[in-house]
């Protein structure tokens, strides 16, 4: 007669659980950063899109746009590329969800013994990555085209990190976005409305120089606050404006993506969660 034994079951600790969480988040990031790797045509938009903007702008407007307060239009241009590439990254980060969406890797995901936030885990940190590369493209495409950062070390570095918390802000709004839409034709719908939202702000244009009502609601939006503090910290020109925006930019840089992300993170893992 044999004797079977009951081995007791060891409950998972807080620890443990982190460990696991962390591993499948690796695991998640890896798996998204890969498969960008291996798609030509978007590791080449990722990498020639910003040297063409920087040309179209730079050489084809630049001299017909003035500077409020002087100062060299592709200085006060490069701030504004560098957010607008944040700004355009959302469509990105919608449009990663919803192909997963559609090809069923999202339900596999969900049937595997992985955790639920180390999808969306991995999902914004690989996009953070690829932000941190397009960043990288485009300050080598400023620096061919004349434009330096005037700041000090710190300066410089906080300005970038003010450009990569819009980005981080961005993402949660495109995962949120993409769990919604679960089409590529509803991100085709979506990308032109991005557009107005990176245009009507100061990237391009000082709000002086547009009409007033415009110009008061371009200085107010996340992309101009942004825009205005790396403008600061770069030492770039273009720094003009009385308004409470203008003179605030930086405390603005730093609570508009924090709002975005207390309003979209929980609204995606409830999302997600829901869809299980």
């Amino acid at each position: 007669m044999t004797t079977t034994h009951v081995w007791p079951t060891i409950p998972a600790t807080a620890t443990t659980r982190l460990r696991a969480t962390l591993a499948d988040s690796w695991l998640m990031t890896r798996r998204n950063l890969v498969y960008w790797i291996r798609s030509p045509e978007e590791l080449f938009g990722s990498l020639v899109f910003p040297l063409i903007t920087v040309l179209l702008f730079g050489y084809v407007f630049g001299n017909a746009i003035p500077v409020p307060g002087g100062g060299e239009y592709r200085e006060f241009l490069m701030p504004g590329l560098f957010a607008m590439t944040m700004i355009f990254g959302l469509v990105i980060t919608t449009g990663a969800v919803v192909t997963d969406t559609e090809r069923g890797v999202t339900d596999r995901f969900r049937a595997m013994p992985i955790s639920s936030s180390a999808v969306m885990i991995g999902r914004s940190t690989s996009d953070m990555v690829r932000a941190g590369a397009d960043l990288l493209v485009l300050i080598g495409c400023g620096a061919l085209v004349g434009w330096r950062s005037h700041g000090t070390v710190a300066a410089t570095l906080g300005g970038l990190g003010l450009l990569l918390l819009l980005r981080l802000a961005l993402i949660w709004v495109g995962i949120y976005l993409g769990l919604i839409l679960r089409t590529a034709e509803g991100v085709s719908a979506i990308s032109p409305l991005v557009l107005p939202f990176a245009m009507v702000s100061n990237a391009f244009v000082a709000p002086a120089l547009m009409p007033s009502w415009l110009g008061t609601v371009a200085e107010f939006t996340p992309m101009s606050a942004t825009v205005t503090a790396t403008r600061e910290l770069f030492g770039n020109p273009g720094l003009t404006g009385e308004s409470w925006a203008a003179e605030h930019a930086t405390l603005l840089a730093v609570l508009w993506p924090l709002v975005l992300i207390l309003v979209f993170f929980p609204l995606a893992v409830g999302r997600y969660r829901r869809s299980r």
